[in-house]
């Protein structure tokens, strides 16, 4: 019999707006409220909350937390400073991915990484294993964590606090009240907008949630996985357990450059150094369809009828009006303007490679 589903801090949150819930990584949450595509334009155009308390959170601290970091990640988290942020990955000897985190810098004796929610007892398990003297502490059910992200998520979120937002620059974070709840506030998220994470007490997380839909008036709605799912697809960022896994590295997803290798020894960097110099088999590239049907995750990618490879992410992208999709395939088949067919319902449909992120939002790192 399977257990039933874990319930965020934001349940009543969502079910007095009426939200479409599903059981997600083991958790009962929103996939829509109004619909994905309302949702996913509402976060281009103006802003969107949504509820990601699902995700977890561990803490690594004490004198070896810098050195046990440095060996765990695959980015260099002596190069960025205190209050900064920076997107990682955790590898096996491999090279593969046991997870893609992000971690927040507080100091070189702390630093909190958030993990997929799928992912966490492993996660956990593995970082406790490689933990070189530091401390490490499951903080995961300390935190609800809301995302309001959009063009207008700053103007909206600076009524409620006195952090200074025009100074927090991408992917660094303070601390500071919003709406009087005490919250670690980013400059980070998963849309490729402008936008904030928002890190509280999980018994705030329904005011602070209410507060922030009634500041947005009418700017600000509440957003499901469905609009998550495509907006981070529109702009290229990778889904683990789709798009990357312990079998797929970083060279292979197209993100070498959360791989320092020159920063010394860490797991994966073997594995690494030995799969650049001989060179990739699989590319991860963007492809938009040209013929009539949507992409999918686990549709074949054929050529002159032979299999070359799979659809990892697959959808229809409301911005550009049109199926898009993330595929590996091997690199003579990876170019710009390489085309290819899916397999969608046992018939071949065109789609060509393009260039990622499939839409542009500048504004988000600026």
């Amino acid at each position: 019999m399977s257990s039933m589903p874990r319930r965020t801090p934001l349940f009543d949150a969502h079910t007095r707006a009426g939200a479409r819930l599903v059981d997600f990584a083991g958790f009962e949450l929103p996939i829509q409220y109004e619909s994905p595509i309302a949702e996913h334009m509402a976060v281009r155009t103006n802003a969107g909350l949504f509820d990601v308390s699902h995700m977890g959170q561990c803490l690594i601290s004490g004198p070896a937390a810098l050195a046990c970091a440095q060996h765990l990640l695959s980015n260099d988290l002596s190069r960025i400073a205190d209050g900064q942020a920076a997107y990682s990955g955790l590898l096996n000897e491999q090279g593969g991915f046991v997870d893609d985190v992000v971690v927040y810098r507080f100091s070189a004796e702390k630093f909190l990484l958030v993990l997929n929610a799928a992912n966490v007892a492993k996660d956990l398990a593995w970082i406790r294993d490689h933990a070189q003297g530091a401390q490490i502490d499951d903080l995961s059910d300390d935190f609800a964590q809301l995302a309001i992200q959009g063009p207008a998520s700053r103007r909206i979120l600076a009524r409620l606090t006195e952090a200074n937002l025009d100074a927090l620059a991408y992917y660094h974070f303070t601390e500071g009240e919003v709406a009087s709840a005490p919250c670690l506030i980013a400059r980070t998220g998963y849309t490729g907008e402008l936008g904030y994470e928002l890190y509280c007490r999980p018994e705030l997380a329904n005011r602070l949630w209410d507060e922030l839909i009634s500041a947005g008036n009418g700017e600000l709605i509440p957003c499901g996985l469905g609009a998550r799912d495509s907006l981070r697809l529109e702009k290229r960022f990778a889904l683990y357990g789709q798009d990357i896994d312990e079998t797929h590295t970083p060279l292979e997803a197209g993100l070498g450059w959360i791989v320092k290798l020159d920063k010394g020894d860490f797991i994966g960097r073997d594995a690494l150094i030995a799969q650049k110099a001989r060179g990739l088999d699989r590319k991860l590239v963007g492809f938009e369809v040209t013929g009539r049907g949507i992409a999918r995750p686990g549709q074949e990618v054929a050529l002159d009828s032979a299999t070359i490879g799979h659809v990892t992410s697959g959808a229809y992208s409301p911005c550009r009006k049109q199926s898009i999709g993330l595929a590996y395939v091997p690199p003579a088949h990876a170019a710009l303007g390489a085309t290819f067919d899916l397999i969608i319902r046992g018939q071949p449909v065109a789609a060509r490679v393009v260039k990622t992120p499939f839409v542009d939002s500048a504004a988000a790192t600026s």
